[in-house]
């Protein structure tokens, strides 16, 4: 017979819950994947059974995507426009294979990045929320006014 698995290591602060979900891990733990195929979310945790169906992810994770990715390309835009000698069609084919390789590689790690804020603050059905947990295992147990 299998041992049970101990207590899972909660994150205590909304960085570390986040660093999880960007990771691809699960933002409670921090052990199994968070991630069953490329934007899809394991329904349950196999670790510590938070349950990830409640997330409501939508189109933030696109947003943020597109947001990084234009900062990132602007000043290679800017380069090619002013300072290179390759021609338009030469700038334009690097810089729309960069964008289309930023912006799929950073959807997984938004996406996981909006799970674990909501489940931080517990928005959509996250209840308890992560921050309350932590909390809670933060405190230490009483065992009356003499400890």
């Amino acid at each position: 017979m299998l041992a049970p698995l101990p207590d899972p290591v909660l994150p205590q602060t909304l960085s570390a819950a986040l660093l999880r979900g960007i990771r691809g891990k699960c933002p409670r733990c921090g052990e199994a994947k968070l991630f069953g195929k490329f934007l899809k979310p394991i329904a349950v945790c196999p670790r510590c059974h938070q349950d990830w169906s409640h997330h409501r992810a939508d189109d933030m994770p696109p947003y943020i995507s597109i947001l990084i990715t234009g900062h990132v390309l602007a000043p290679v835009i800017i380069y090619f426009g002013a300072f290179s000698d390759i021609s338009m069609w030469q700038a334009l084919t690097v810089c729309l294979v960069l964008a289309a390789v930023l912006m799929i590689g950073l959807l997984q790690p938004a996406k996981g990045g909006v799970i674990a804020l909501q489940w931080w603050h517990g928005m959509h059905g996250f209840v308890p929320s992560g921050k309350v947990e932590a909390e809670q295992a933060a405190q230490p147990a009483s065992g009356g006014p003499w400890g």
